[in-house]
């Protein structure tokens, strides 16, 4: 009976370094993974705070609640399960449908763009469209209807690229490093948000406590004094992030379906630079790769704006009115 019992005892330790290093192994490829759609992640945390202007302080960490449950459902239920089943069943979709949400991207950066050079053409453009959700009572769930849209696409870009850099192995484990990535990415992102949302509620109370120090209360005036700037750079980099992750995603689709002289040129260019300036060689290649980026994503961005306007849109007026009146059916 002894010796079973040792023999258990050594089955039920094998079996957990087993476990042990299957987890290890998810932690590891989830980091990896994660690292890989960090300009994604820039992109979702720097245009979040946008989304909470203009509200009352006390609705704002609500806002970014709403959002970031959304955001989670987004990845968790929908997108995570349909990476898996388009990268087992139609694995030649992903890259197609990232270059979709390339485009996406590239049309929202450069409607903002838009917004700031020729305000009267964007406000024109947006009442063309009409609201996201299907039935927005008030102005918040309008905006927290925007922001899910956006942030769907976002998490979408974040799901196929972790997705893509899994190794090969089990669809489970792919599922788990796939909801661990989804998880943490949201957490960290909307984490962020909130505090850079909140943090001139944080300068007003260092500036008006009598309990810190004068060092306290200068920090907060300057916390309170330093965000208006803040969020207008975030506004800024968030733009730029758009168009240059979209624009990324688009070439990457153009590398695999495109001419080769396309990726070929960009290639040359980058090395071009490089070799002109070796010590900062591996910058300044990523720089010009990013520029061209750019650009790409500024011509799809505003090839996007009329075919928005003019095929998209009207095609998106006539679904509400059909949803809209599946939802009134019942109540009558």
């Amino acid at each position: 009976m002894s010796i079973g019992l040792i023999g258990l005892l050594d089955d039920v330790a094998a079996i957990a370094k087993v476990a042990a290093a299957s987890l290890d192994d998810v932690a590891s490829q989830a980091v990896k993974a994660g690292a890989k759609a960090a300009g994604v992640v820039i992109d979702d945390t720097a245009v979040t705070p946008g989304y909470v202007i203009g509200f009352e302080p006390k609705r704002e960490l609500p806002i970014v609640g709403r959002i970031a449950a959304g955001s989670l459902r987004n990845k968790l239920l929908i997108l995570l399960p349909a990476a898996l089943m388009l990268s087992y069943f139609l694995p030649w979709t992903i890259t197609p449908l990232l270059m979709l949400g390339g485009a996406y991207l590239c049309y929202e950066g450069v409607e903002k763009v838009l917004e700031a050079v020729m305000p009267h053409h964007a406000h024109q453009h947006e009442a063309e469209l009409g609201t996201v959700a299907l039935n927005a009572p008030s102005v918040e769930d309008e905006k927290v209807a925007s922001a899910i849209k956006t942030d769907f696409i976002l998490s979408a870009e974040i799901m196929a690229i972790t997705l893509a850099a899994l190794s090969v192995g089990s669809i489970w484990k792919q599922a788990l490093v796939l909801a661990v990535v989804a998880i943490g990415i949201t957490v960290a992102v909307y984490g962020v948000v909130a505090l850079i949302v909140k943090a001139d509620d944080v300068g007003v109370a260092l500036a008006r406590s009598e309990r810190v120090s004068f060092a306290g209360r200068a920090l907060g005036r300057g916390i309170v004094r330093g965000m208006p700037g803040l969020l207008k750079v975030l506004s800024v980099v968030g733009t730029a992030a758009m168009i240059w992750v979209g624009g990324g995603i688009i070439l990457h689709g153009v590398e695999v379906y495109g001419p080769p002289a396309i990726h070929h040129a960009v290639k040359t260019a980058a090395e071009a630079v490089a070799h002109a300036f070796p010590s900062l060689a591996a910058i300044l290649e990523w720089a010009v790769e990013a520029a061209i980026s750019g650009v790409i994503g500024l011509l799809v961005g505003a090839a996007a704006i009329p075919a928005v306007g003019f095929v998209f849109a009207p095609a998106w007026k006539s679904l509400k009115r059909l949803l809209q009146r599946g939802q009134d059916m019942p109540a009558r």
